[in-house]
C-alpha cells in the first residue's frame, strides 16, 4: 500500500481529472473505479493554462527521434479530443508479459489504454507498465515516443526500460519509485519553503532544458508528473510518453513546458493554481483579477522567485515589476534561475533541553535515616570492627610521614610565590612600555561629518533626464523642497517606458575623491525601491549603471529615509541615489517619487 502513493505510473494524475485536496495522498489509485465505469472515448478535460487548440495546428519541426514529433505526426499535428473507441485488452492481475512482467494492480483505465503496477520477475523489482492494443490509433506514436525517451538516459527522468509490440499488444515498461513522493501530495500539505521551491524550479528547468536539446518535449508537466525522492532530488516521469498516450501536441512545445514549470513554481509558492479553475487539489485564483504575482497572493514570498514565476507564465507580456524579458524556453528559465542569488535553506531548529532534574542529594535527603514501616521488625545493627592496635612503630612512622609532607608543602609554596613575584614584575614593565608606545601612535577617534557636495546631476543612462532642472533642490539643506518625478500610469518602474529601463535618480559630485562612511537620504515619500551606489575612485563623469561599481546600500523598499553606515569607507568622488520603482500616488495605478535631501557622511 505504501507503493501506491509513490508510484511511478504517471497516467491517472495527469489525465486532467484532478484529485481533491483531501485525496491528494492517494496518488493515482483513486481514479480506477471512475475510469473503469466511463467510456473509453470520453474526451479529456482541458488543463487550465495549457494551450487549447480548437483547430488543426502545424507541428513544430523538431530533431529526429523526438517523441513529441512522432506523436504530432501520428495525430495530424493536433490534440485528439475524441477518437474511435478501442477496447483495451482483457487483462487481470497475475497475467505475464514476455514471461517476465507479472501484472499486480491496475492503476487506471482511460481512453483505450491501461496502466499497471507490475513485477519484473527476472530482476525482482517493481516496474510500471502502460498497455494498449496494437491497433490503437496512437500505438505507433507511443512506441516511438517511448523509444526516443529511453535513448535519453538522463537520471533526472523516470527511465523507460522496454517498449515492445507482441501478441496484438503494445506495452511500455518503466521505472517504479516506491520511495518517491508526488508533488501533488507535497503541495496538498501547504506552500513550500523558499529553498524547496528554488530547488524545484532549478532541477526541473535544467532537466527539461536537457530534454529539449535532444528534441524531446513533455507537454503534460503537471504536479503528478514530478516526484521528489527521499534525498530531495526531483524526477520527472512521462517524458514524451504521456503526450503520445493522449495524442497531445503543441506548435511551441518549449513554451508549453516552460509555462508548465512556471505553474509548478507558482503553486509551490502560493498553494494556489495560477488560473481561475481549481486543479490538482489546489484552489484557483479569484475570477476576474487575472494573473497576479505570487508575492501579492501571500505575504512573505521570496521576491526573486515570485518574479521568476511570472516570467515563465504566459502573462500578456508583463513580467512582474522588473524589466527582465519573459522566459520562453526551459533553457532560458534555467539560466535565469542560475543568475539569481542562491536561496539558502532555513536555519535548523533545535529542541529545548529537558528541564533540569534535582537529585535527592540536593533535596537534602542524603544520609537521612530510612523510615521503617509500621509493624516491620528493626534490623540488627552491623557491628563495627575495632580500630587496629596502636604501636610505637606505627606512631613513629606516622610522625615521620607528616613531617616530610609539611616540609614538601612549604618548599613548593616558596617556589610558587617566588615565580609569581618575578612574573608580575616582568608583566608590569611590559605593560608600561606598551602603553607608552601606544599613546604615541594611536590616531584620534574619527568624528562623523557631512561632506561638502560640489555639484549634482540627474541620472539618465537611457536618454533625457527626469526633472533635471530640479535636482539642486535635493541638496539645498531644506527638506521642504525636493526633486519630484512626474506622475506615471500603469507601472511603478517609471511607466515601463523604454528610456527609463534603468530607472532614474541623482548623482552627487563631492569635488574630489573622499572617504565615504555612509549616507542619509530623505525620500520624497516612502514605498519607493532604491539603492545607493558609488563610482570607482578613478571614475570620471560616470553615466551608466555599470560605472557605479561600489555598493553602499542594498536595493530594496525604502521608508521616509534611506540611511547607511559603513565600517570600512568607500573611496569615491561620485555617489548615485538610484530609484528603480516609484511609490503609489493616490491610486493603485498611478506612481510618483523623488528625493528631498541628500547627505553624504565622511
Amino acid at each position: 500500500m505504501a507503493e501506491r502513493s509513490t508510484a511511478a505510473v504517471e497516467v491517472a494524475d495527469n489525465s486532467g481529472d484532478e484529485p481533491p485536496a483531501a485525496q491528494a495522498d492517494k496518488a493515482t489509485t483513486d481514479e480506477v473505479a471512475t475510469d473503469r465505469n466511463t467510456a473509453d472515448s470520453t474526451p479529456e478535460s482541458e488543463e487550465p493554462g495549457s494551450e487549447k487548440p480548437t483547430k488543426p495546428k502545424k507541428p513544430e519541426t523538431e530533431k529526429p527521434g523526438s517523441g513529441a514529433k512522432d506523436a504530432a505526426k501520428a495525430n495530424g499535428g493536433r490534440r485528439q479530443k475524441a477518437e474511435p473507441s478501442v477496447a483495451p485488452p482483457e487483462l487481470h492481475s497475475g497475467h505475464k508479459l514476455a514471461k517476465r512482467y507479472r501484472l499486480e494492480e491496475c492503476v487506471t483505465r482511460l481512453d483505450g489504454f491501461s496502466s499497471w503496477r507490475a513485477v519484473d520477475e527476472k530482476l525482482r523489482r517493481a516496474v510500471g507498465v502502460h498497455l494498449l492494443p496494437a491497433d490503437h490509433p496512437r500505438a505507433r506514436s507511443v512506441l516511438a515516443a517511448a523509444r526516443s525517451s529511453a535513448l535519453l538516459g538522463d537520471p533526472r527522468f523516470v527511465q523507460v526500460l522496454d517498449a515492445v509490440e507482441e501478441n496484438d499488444l503494445v506495452y511500455v515498461v518503466h521505472e517504479w519509485l516506491p520511495d518517491a513522493t508526488e508533488l501533488t501530495a507535497i503541495l496538498a500539505a501547504g506552500p513550500m519553503e523558499a529553498h524547496d521551491a528554488y530547488q524545484l524550479v532549478s532541477q526541473v528547468s535544467q532537466a527539461m532544458a536537457a530534454a529539449h536539446r535532444e528534441g524531446l518535449a513533455h507537454l503534460k508537466l503537471t504536479p503528478g508528473a514530478v516526484l521528489r525522492s527521499s534525498t530531495g532530488q526531483y524526477r520527472i516521469r512521462g517524458l514524451a510518453v504521456n503526450a503520445a498516450l493522449r495524442g497531445i501536441s503543441a506548435e511551441r512545445p518549449q513554451r508549453t513546458d516552460t509555462e508548465a514549470i512556471g505553474a509548478l513554481l507558482y503553486a509551490a509558492l502560493t498553494h494556489r493554481w495560477p488560473y481561475e479553475t481549481d486543479a490538482y487539489g489546489l484552489a484557483g485564483l479569484p475570477k476576474g483579477v487575472g494573473l497576479i504575482a505570487p508575492d501579492q497572493v501571500r505575504a512573505g514570498i521570496h521576491r526573486g522567485l515570485s518574479e521568476l514565476a511570472m516570467r515563465a507564465l504566459v502573462n500578456e507580456g508583463a513580467t512582474a515589476s522588473r524589466q527582465d524579458p519573459p522566459c520562453t524556453t526551459p533553457d532560458e528559465l534555467a539560466k535565469a534561475v542560475a543568475e539569481m542569488p542562491r536561496v539558502r535553506p532555513p536555519e535548523p531548529t533545535f529542541a529545548a533541553p529537558p528541564e533540569y532534574q534535582r537529585t535527592t542529594y540536593q533535596q537534602g535527603s542524603y544520609a537521612r535515616p530510612a523510615t521503617r514501616p509500621v509493624g516491620q521488625p528493626a534490623t540488627r545493627p552491623v557491628p563495627v570492627p575495632p580500630p587496629p592496635l596502636q604501636s610505637r612503630t606505627g606512631k613513629a612512622l606516622k610522625w615521620t610521614v607528616s613531617a616530610l609532607l609539611i616540609a614538601a608543602l612549604g618548599l613548593a609554596s616558596w617556589q610558587v610565590a617566588d615565580h609569581m613575584l618575578n612574573r608580575e614584575s616582568n608583566t608590569d614593565r611590559t605593560t608600561k612600555s606598551q602603553l607608552a608606545e601606544g599613546d604615541q601612535g594611536k590616531p584620534p577617534p574619527r568624528v562623523p561629518k557631512n561632506l561638502k557636495i560640489a555639484d549634482t546631476g540627474v541620472f539618465a543612462p537611457d536618454g533625457s533626464g527626469v526633472k533635471a532642472q530640479d535636482v539642486h533642490l535635493a541638496t539645498d539643506g531644506d527638506t521642504g523642497t525636493a526633486w519630484i518625478t512626474p506622475q506615471y500610469t500603469g507601472y511603478a518602474n517609471f511607466g515601463n517606458l523604454p528610456n527609463r529601463r534603468q530607472g532614474s535618480g541623482i548623482v552627487v559630485d563631492l569635488g574630489s575623491v573622499q572617504d565615504v562612511y555612509g549616507v542619509d537620504v530623505a525620500m520624497y515619500r516612502g514605498g519607493q525601491k532604491a539603492e545607493v551606489l558609488a563610482a570607482g575612485k578613478d571614475a570620471s563623469s560616470p553615466a551608466g549603471l555599470s560605472d557605479f561599481s561600489q555598493r553602499i546600500t542594498e536595493l530594496g523598499q525604502t521608508g521616509s529615509n534611506l540611511k547607511a553606515a559603513l565600517d570600512k569607507p568607500v573611496r569615491t568622488r561620485y555617489v548615485l541615489i538610484h530609484i528603480t520603482e516609484l511609490a503609489a500616488d493616490g491610486s493603485a495605478n498611478e506612481f510618483r517619487g523623488g528625493i528631498s535631501e541628500i547627505k553624504v557622511i565622511g
